[in-house]
């Protein structure tokens, strides 16, 4: 565990060394007009292009929310705790989500957020497990003890956009230690939108349970000639501004002429 909080606090002053790159004010007039106070961090995976909105604020670390569910679903398959063809049985207790209400695959677990379902992969992975991949993966700091069922929603688990950046960057190189099946999985069930030109790879998380309540929305878009990683948070207390997450981040990828 202290070998963990070393790399952890060694990445925290790397982070801190980070060169300082200039306001993208395109991108700070995008949040203007929605009224958003947050971060944008928008990153070609190849050459030295980066965007960012509020650079101060990126390098704060955030619970992460259901954004963890991304590497939360490689430890699950790498630790072979579920697979993309198991059944997780609902057992009937009723939640405020009505599409958590029945039996779920790990891809419509994925997509639809499903908390319970990923409680149960928890369990399974053990909380022992938790902080060797947290530190492979150099994502974020995690606080001990913690609850292994709730850490990644409760603050005990906090990442900045930046070292999302950082991760999707490894995640998307396959540079972090998970089988080629455990890419090929996440990388099938991430899919949020495909078209002949643009595919985009991304998780939503809303931090209710912390405080300062956090939206995020985190991932990557293929084109024919780029990747294109995109990690941004926001100040996001009222549920009905949960859209506004997405519609940022296209309408920054549009700026920038990345979507049509």
């Amino acid at each position: 565990m202290k070998s963990s909080l070393i790399c952890w606090l060694v990445a925290g002053l790397t982070l801190s060394a980070a060169p300082v790159w200039a306001e993208d004010v395109a991108i700070a007039q995008l949040f203007a007009q929605e009224h958003a106070e947050g971060t944008l961090v928008l990153t070609a995976l190849h050459g030295d292009q980066q965007y960012i909105h509020n650079e101060q604020r990126a390098q704060h670390r955030y619970t992460p929310a259901s954004t963890f569910k991304i590497l939360n679903t490689l430890i699950a398959l790498e630790e072979k705790k579920t697979s993309r063809e198991e059944v997780l049985k609902w057992n009937g207790e009723q939640y405020d989500i009505p599409s958590w209400n029945r039996d779920q695959t790990l891809e419509t677990a994925f997509q639809r957020s499903c908390v319970w379902c990923y409680q149960t992969y928890a369990r399974r992975i053990g909380a022992a497990r938790y902080p060797y991949y947290l530190e492979q993966a150099n994502y974020g700091v995690l606080r001990t003890p913690f609850n292994e069922t709730t850490f990644w929603l409760d603050g005990a688990l906090q990442i900045s956009a930046l070292e999302q950046i950082a991760f999707l960057k490894r995640m998307v190189q396959k540079s972090l230690p998970f089988s080629p099946a455990a890419y090929d999985t996440l990388r099938d069930i991430m899919v949020m939108e495909r078209t002949p030109d643009y595919t985009i790879r991304a998780k939503s998380g809303w931090s209710g349970r912390a405080d300062p309540h956090i939206g995020w929305y985190v991932g990557y878009v293929e084109t024919t000639d780029e990747i294109w990683l995109f990690a941004l948070n926001m100040e996001l207390a009222d549920p009905a501004r949960l859209p506004v997450r997405q519609k940022l981040v296209r309408a920054a990828l549009q700026q920038k002429g990345i979507l049509p």
